[in-house]
C-alpha cells in the first residue's frame, strides 16, 4: 500500500511544498481542483521532486474536452518519467450546471464515454490506432501528423475515476484503471455499496481486479497535544458538516444511519450559516467518517481499516501540524 499526500499548492510555492511533503515520507501527492488549476503545478513537484508519484485528484472532467485533458496527460506522464496517473471526477451538478454552464446529465453515462475518448487518443498515440470515436457525448475522428506527440516511453498513464454513487462507481469498473473514494465515506459504504459497485463494473467489461487500483482517501484528526488535536478536530467538523449538507454525498451518511441530519444541514447551506453545520457532527460521525487518536496509534487503526482493500492511501488532513508528527505516522504505515 502506497501513502500519498494532498499537494494543494499554487504555482508560486509547488516546489517547496513538493519538496517538504517528499521529505516527511510520501510516495506520491494528489492536487485538488480548488482555487486554481490542478495541473500546472504538479510539473513542478515532479521538477523538484522527482521521486514522487504525481496525481491530479481529482480535475474537473466536464469542463474539459477529452483531447485537452488527454494532451495534459500525455505531457505530465513525459515529463514524470512515468509518475502520473489521471484523476478525474464529475463534480456535483450544481457547480457543472452553475459555475461552468455545461450540461451534467446523465452524469455516468457521460464519464463512461468521456473516458473511452480519452483512452481513445492514448490509443491511436501509442499504437498508431486511427482515431474513430464517435459517441452520443463526444466525437473525435481527426489525429493529422502535426498533432499527434506518438508513443510515450514511459506508457500511458492510468485513468483514475473519483466516484461516490453507484452508477458512477459502477463505471470506474468497467472503464478506468482505478477508483477513488472520495473523503467523505464510511467503512459500511465502502463495503456494501462502492466496492460492489466497481465489482460490477469489472464483471460487465470482462475484466478481472489485478489491474485495478482502490484509492481511498482517508480523513484522519490527530494532534501531539490535546490544543493540537483539538483544533483538528474543530477544522474536521466544518468539512464533514459541508460534505455532509451536499444532496450528492447522503449514501455515505445513510449507511450508517445519520441520513436524517442531511435536510436540516443542507437548508443551513442554503441560508449561508456555514459555521454552525459542524456544529451537528457528534462523535458518533467522527467515529463513522475519521480516523481519530493520539499520532502513535494512527498508522496502526487506518491499516486495520483500510488495510485490507486499499493499494493507495491518501491522507486527508486539512489542518496544520507538525511535519515531524507526519513523518512518524507515514514511517510506521510503512
Amino acid at each position: 500500500m502506497k501513502i500519498d499526500g494532498p499537494f494543494y499548492a499554487p504555482l508560486t510555492g509547488a516546489a517547496e511544498e513538493a519538496k517538504r511533503l517528499a521529505a516527511i515520507g510520501y510516495d506520491g501527492v494528489y492536487s485538488l481542483e480548488g482555487s486554481w488549476d490542478p495541473f500546472l503545478p504538479l510539473a513542478i513537484a515532479s521538477e523538484h521532486a522527482p521521486e514522487l508519484d504525481i496525481a491530479t485528484g481529482i480535475a474537473v472532467a466536464f469542463p474539459r474536452n477529452p483531447s485537452h485533458i488527454a494532451y495534459q496527460a500525455w505531457d505530465l506522464q513525459t515529463f514524470s518519467r512515468g509518475k502520473f496517473s489521471l484523476g478525474i471526477g464529475s463534480q456535483i451538478r450544481t457547480h457543472i450546471e452553475k459555475r461552468f454552464g455545461l450540461e451534467f446529465n446523465p452524469a455516468a453515462a457521460r464519464m463512461r464515454e468521456y473516458i473511452l475518448a480519452v483512452k481513445a487518443f492514448f490509443d491511436c498515440w501509442q499504437n498508431g490506432t486511427r482515431l474513430d470515436f464517435q459517441g452520443k457525448y463526444y466525437r473525435h475522428t481527426l489525429m493529422t501528423p502535426m498533432f499527434n506527440p506518438g508513443p510515450n516511453a514511459y506508457g500511458v498513464p492510468p485513468i483514475m475515476l473519483g466516484a461516490l454513487g453507484p452508477r458512477m462507481t459502477e463505471v470506474a469498473g468497467e472503464v478506468a484503471d482505478g477508483l477513488i473514494v472520495h473523503p467523505f465515506n464510511s467503512l459500511p459504504f465502502l463495503n456494501e455499496k462502492a466496492l460492489p459497485a466497481v465489482k460490477r463494473g469489472l464483471e460487465k467489461a470482462g475484466r478481472g481486479g489485478d489491474e485495478f487500483t482502490l484509492q481511498v482517501n482517508a480523513i484522519v484528526i490527530t494532534g501531539e497535544t490535546e490544543e493540537e488535536y483539538l483544533a483538528a478536530e474543530k477544522s474536521v467538523k466544518g468539512l464533514l458538516g459541508f460534505y455532509a449538507s451536499t444532496p450528492a454525498y447522503v449514501p455515505p451518511m445513510e449507511a450508517v444511519g445519520l441520513g436524517d441530519l442531511h435536510p436540516r444541514m443542507n437548508a443551513l447551506s442554503k441560508e449561508g450559516k456555514w459555521d454552525e453545520l459542524g456544529s451537528y457532527v457528534d462523535d458518533d460521525f467522527l467515529d463513522a467518517f475519521c480516523t481519530r487518536g493520539k499520532p502513535g496509534e494512527i498508522a496502526g487503526m487506518l491499516k486495520a481499516k483500510y488495510g485490507a482493500c486499499a493499494d493507495r492511501l491518501a491522507i486527508y488532513a486539512p489542518y496544520a501540524a507538525p511535519d515531524a508528527m507526519w513523518k512518524a505516522i507515514i514511517r510506521d504505515l510503512k
